[in-house]
């Protein structure tokens, strides 16, 4: 069985340089001003590269005609001054090395490209994103009364208007990459659904990386594609999230945002396959906010890029509320899958159930997954499940694995599980003695571990494209 190791801390590299937009914007305000010299706890934290890093972003883009993303650009920037570059010494990063993102030359990507997108036969109403960039509409006429998918800058109504405003700016602060998003995100897509209503087809949503640096070249462009969802009381909808890499092994990072808002009673069933380039960075942040007896339904495939990593929060808001997480992580090659999700019970009778897979089939291969799932005192009744099993298919292959459950409540039904291993020597063994040879054997229990998330996947065209994809990385580290 393959050892479970910790990989070493990495010393910081020297601050690189970065490069100038490829499309220079003439700046829209004054140049940011570092913290002031009277507030001590503001310099311990203040970082030149992180400053230089939002300048960068700053210059990018030109004032926004939205008040809205204007303010949330503001308020990132404020954020962005007051918080340094993670390392391994800070505890949510100790097993993610973001240091050859940092010793890259980061580009800012300012001006949306010329990409024609590939039609694809999904059957189903879909959003090109481009390089963080909107590049398509879909036509609403298609869609049930009321309902809105768009850019926030094409956004007429006043009454969505003032949803979207009130409800980003009660958004809760992530991390640094959730502040670096809010001040390089060029326009926010906003899916709308009024009470009441159910969306019969899912919107799929494309992200398509187009600008990327060769390998060796050290250039990282940089885009920041930003979504918001909100479905009213009653309403439901489903959201297929795709991330693709374009042409080639190319160099690029993707830092997203999804926030999601789930009115009293409304549904959203959520699907998020990533296979982006294995060159990436791809850091993305999922936000959820859940009123009384809402449902979100979480299945994620991540098989892509360099490092990947997806910080999950998920706060119920009221009782009777449900929340359903699976999660299938692949490093077939010199890859880190991250998976930090956090899931916070405040009401009574709430329900959870988060599932965690990964498997490691390359020696240089890592996976992490830190999982809390915190039941306040008067969340009383909950009942709450998680589970995470590893399955580590070569030499020197790394998992590191924290799941934690924190329970003040004192009338809840909660459990949570760990298991690491290697194929289990006596399944092998039944397929042997049933004349299946050794590499058949291999080949369907290591793709039978992972097909308990893919099956959760609720659309047909879109599950039997994972399989796909799942089988030839498997086959290509094998």
């Amino acid at each position: 069985m393959a050892a479970i190791a910790f990989t070493p801390q990495v010393q910081r590299p020297p601050l690189p340089l970065f490069s100038a937009p490829k499309y220079p914007k003439p700046k829209t305000r004054a140049p940011l001003q570092p913290p002031s010299s009277s507030s001590s706890t503001l310099q311990l934290a203040y970082d030149p590269f992180v400053h230089q890093l939002a300048e960068s972003l700053d210059d990018s883009l030109p004032s926004s005609s939205s008040s809205a993303l204007q303010n949330l650009r503001d308020s990132s920037v404020q954020t962005v001054l007051s918080t340094p570059w993670p390392t391994r010494k800070d505890e949510p990063y100790r097993f993610t090395d973001t240091s050859f993102i940092k010793s890259s030359q980061i580009t800012p990507i300012s001006r949306p490209p010329s990409f024609p997108t590939a039609p694809e036969d999904t059957k189903f109403p879909h959003l090109d994103i481009v390089d963080g960039f909107l590049v398509n509409s879909i036509n609403l006429s298609e869609l049930p009364s009321g309902v809105y998918v768009g850019s926030l800058m094409e956004l007429s109504d006043e009454t969505i208007m003032k949803r979207v405003s009130e409800f980003l700016s009660s958004s809760s602060q992530g991390d640094l990459f959730w502040s670096i998003n809010g001040i390089g995100a060029p326009d926010l897509t906003v899916v709308y659904v009024p009470a009441g209503c159910q969306v019969e087809n899912p919107i799929c949503l494309r992200y398509f990386s187009n600008e990327g640096g060769e390998i060796r070249s050290h250039k990282l462009p940089l885009s920041n594609p930003r979504v918001l969802v909100l479905v009213e009381a009653g309403g439901e909808i489903g959201l297929i999230e795709e991330f693709l890499g374009g042409d080639g092994d190319k160099c690029y990072w993707v830092n997203s945002v999804l926030e999601v808002g789930v009115g009293e009673g409304g549904k959203v069933k959520h699907s998020y396959v990533q296979n982006q380039s294995v060159n990436a960075a791809h850091i993305k942040w999922t936000s959820v906010r859940q009123e009384s007896a809402s449902t979100y339904e979480l299945v994620e495939v991540s098989t892509g890029g360099k490092l990947s990593r997806h910080n999950l929060h998920v706060q119920q808001l009221g009782p009777d509320t449900i929340t359903e997480l699976s999660t299938l992580h692949l490093s077939a090659g010199n890859q880190t899958q991250d998976l930090h999700s956090s899931i916070v019970l405040d009401h009574p009778r709430g329900y959870s159930r988060q599932l965690h897979k990964c498997i490691v089939s390359h020696s240089e291969g890592k996976a992490v997954f830190d999982g809390n799932v915190k039941v306040n005192r008067y969340a009383q009744q909950t009942d709450g499940g998680q589970l995470t099993r590893s399955l580590l298919l070569a030499p020197r292959a790394t998992v590191n694995v924290k799941p934690n459950l924190q329970i003040i409540a004192d009338d809840v039904k909660c459990s949570h599980g760990a298991a690491i291993s290697d194929l289990e020597e006596t399944q092998l063994f039944y397929f042997l003695a049933r004349g299946i040879s050794l590499e058949a054997a291999r080949k369907a229990l290591v793709y039978s571990f992972g097909a308990e998330v893919i099956e959760g996947l609720p659309y047909a065209w879109i599950k039997k494209k994972v399989e796909n994809q799942i089988k030839e990385l498997l086959e290509g580290s094998s």
